[in-house]
C-alpha cells in the first residue's frame, strides 16, 4: 500500500474508534502508532524515539503556557461569582423588556466568555446563575434552555479562546491576530442571538414575559460592579495585540486580576481557590494529553504524506475553491455530532489547512487566508456544540433543567442555528468581517 492509502485507512480507523466512544487521546495514540509501525514494517524504535521527542517538545512549548492561565482565569471567574455580577448588570439594564432576561443571559455569556475561553464552562456557569431566574420569571423551558445552550458557544468565539490558541500553535499563526479577528464575529454572533430572542418573543409573548424595571441607582451600581471584569478583557486583548505583553504574560495578568477581583468581591474563598486550582490542573492535563496524541497522529500522517497528497489533489482537481471550503465546513458540522471542539481542531487542521492555503479565495494573501479560515473553522466548530443530537452544550444545560425534555431544548436551538448559518455564509463572502479590525490595528 502507498503511504497515502495507509494514512486514509488509519484515519478511517480513528473515526471508527471515536464512533464507539474511545477517548480521543487514546484513539489518536493508537492510530498514530499503528501508522508508524506499518510504515516502518513493524519496527518500534523509531516510534518510541519520535514519541519521546514529541512529548518533550509539546510540554516545553512556552506558547502553550497560555492555556492553563486562561483556564485558571475562567476558574476564578466561575468560583468567584463574577458570572452573577455580569448577569445582574445585564438584567438590570434590559430585564424589563419582553424577552429581556433571555437577552441578558446572552449578553452575560458574551461577557463571561471574554474572561473564560471555554464554551462548556460558560454554559454550565451561566446556566446555574440564569436558569433559575428565567424559570421563576415565567420563561418557557424551550426558550430558557435554548438561549443558554446557544449563548454558551460565545465562550470559545469571543477571545480569549483555547481552540484559537491551539489553532495558532498548529498553524504557526499569531495568537494576537486571531484574537482580534474573532472580536467582530463574536459581537455579531451575540447580536444575532439577541435578534433571534426578540423574534421568538414577538411571535410568542408568553415565552419571555417582561420583568419589572429596577430603580436607576441600582442599575448604575450593577454596571459599575462589572467594570473591573471588562478591564481585564481589555488588558488581555490590547496587551497581546499592542505588543507590550506576549500572550502568556497577558494571560498571567488576566488570571491574577480575575483572582484579585474575585477575592475582593467576596466570592472567592479558600474552597473556591482550591477548586479553581484543581479544575485548572484537570482541564490542562486533559488538553495536553489530547495534544500529545494529536502530535503523534499528525507526525505519522506526515510520514505517510497523506495531507500533502490530498492538498495537491484538491489543488489540481479544478474544483472551485468555495466548493472545497463548503465541503470542509459541512464535514466540521458532521464531526460535531461525535466529538468536541478541541478534538475537531486537532484532528482536522493538519489535513484541511494545507488544502485551504493551496487555493485562492478572493485574492487574499496567505496571512489573511490563514486568519480567515481559523475564524471560520472556530465558528463551525461552535455549531457542533449545540447541534442535535450530540451537542455538548445541550446536555450541560439539560442536566441543569431536568424538568425540560431534551427534545424541547433541541427544537429551541434551531432558530439560533439558523442565525449561525447566516453568519457563516456572511463571513465566507465578506472576509472583512474578521480581517477589517486586524488591518485597522495593524
Amino acid at each position: 500500500m502507498s503511504g497515502t492509502t495507509i494514512g486514509l485507512v488509519g484515519f478511517g480507523c480513528l473515526l471508527s474508534m471515536l464512533a464507539i466512544r474511545v477517548h480521543i487521546a487514546m484513539a489518536m495514540f493508537v492510530t498514530g502508532a499503528g501508522i508508524y509501525m506499518v510504515m516502518n514494517h513493524g519496527e518500534t524504535s523509531g516510534l518510541l524515539y519520535t514519541l519521546n521527542n514529541l512529548v518533550y517538545a509539546r510540554v516545553s512549548n512556552y506558547d502553550l503556557a497560555v492555556i492553563p492561565l486562561f483556564i485558571l482565569m475562567g476558574q476564578f471567574a466561575t468560583h468567584g461569582g463574577l458570572s452573577k455580577a455580569l448577569f445582574k448588570a445585564a438584567g438590570t439594564l434590559i430585564g424589563h423588556w419582553r424577552g429581556g432576561l433571555a437577552m441578558a443571559s446572552t449578553a452575560a455569556c458574551a461577557a463571561f466568555g471574554a474572561i473564560c475561553g471555554s464554551s462548556l464552562a460558560t454554559a454550565a456557569t451561566m446556566g446555574q446563575v440564569a436558569l433559575p431566574e428565567l424559570r421563576s420569571h415565567g420563561y418557557s423551558g424551550r426558550l430558557a434552555t435554548a438561549t443558554l445552550a446557544a449563548s454558551g458557544t460565545l465562550g470559545i468565539l469571543i477571545p480569549p479562546s483555547v481552540p484559537l490558541v491551539i489553532y495558532a500553535v498548529l498553524t504557526q499563526e499569531s495568537i494576537g491576530k486571531l484574537f482580534v479577528a474573532a472580536v467582530v464575529p463574536g459581537i455579531i454572533a451575540a447580536l444575532g442571538y439577541l435578534l433571534v430572542i426578540a423574534l421568538i418573543v414577538r411571535k410568542d409573548p408568553k415565552a419571555g414575559p417582561a420583568g419589572k424595571k429596577v430603580p436607576f441607582a441600582e442599575m448604575v451600581r450593577a454596571q459599575i460592579n462589572i467594570i473591573p471584569v471588562l478591564l481585564v478583557f481589555l488588558v488581555v486583548i490590547v496587551g497581546i495585540y499592542g505588543g507590550w505583553a506576549n500572550p502568556t504574560e497577558a494571560a498571567s495578568i488576566g488570571a491574577a486580576a480575575c483572582g484579585v477581583i474575585a477575592v475582593v468581591s467576596g466570592g472567592l474563598r479558600t474552597r473556591g481557590f482550591l477548586d479553581s486550582i484543581y479544575g485548572t490542573a484537570h482541564a490542562t492535563g486533559m488538553i495536553f494529553m489530547v495534544l500529545i496524541g494529536a502530535d503523534l497522529l499528525n507526525s505519522s500522517l506526515a510520514l505517510s504524506q497523506m495531507p500533502g497528497e490530498l492538498a495537491a489533489w484538491v489543488r489540481d482537481s479544478g474544483m472551485p475553491p468555495l466548493l472545497v471550503l463548503g465541503s470542509i465546513l459541512v464535514i466540521y458540522i458532521l464531526l460535531g455530532c461525535v466529538m468536541d471542539s478541541l478534538a475537531m481542531i486537532l484532528l482536522t487542521i493538519p489535513i484541511f489547512y494545507p488544502m485551504i492555503m493551496g487555493l485562492d479565495f478572493f485574492g487574499m494573501s496567505p496571512e489573511d487566508k490563514s486568519v480567515w479560515f481559523g475564524i471560520l473553522a472556530l465558528m463551525v466548530v461552535e455549531i457542533g456544540l449545540v447541534h442535535p443530537p450530540v451537542g455538548m452544550n445541550l446536555y450541560v444545560i439539560n442536566k441543569l433543567a431536568k424538568d425540560v425534555p431534551m427534545k424541547e431544548t433541541a427544537l429551541g436551538v434551531m432558530p439560533f442555528l439558523a442565525s449561525d448559518f447566516l453568519r457563516i455564509i456572511a463571513l465566507v463572502f465578506l472576509p472583512g468581517m474578521c480581517l477589517g479590525l486586524v488591518h485597522f490595528l495593524g
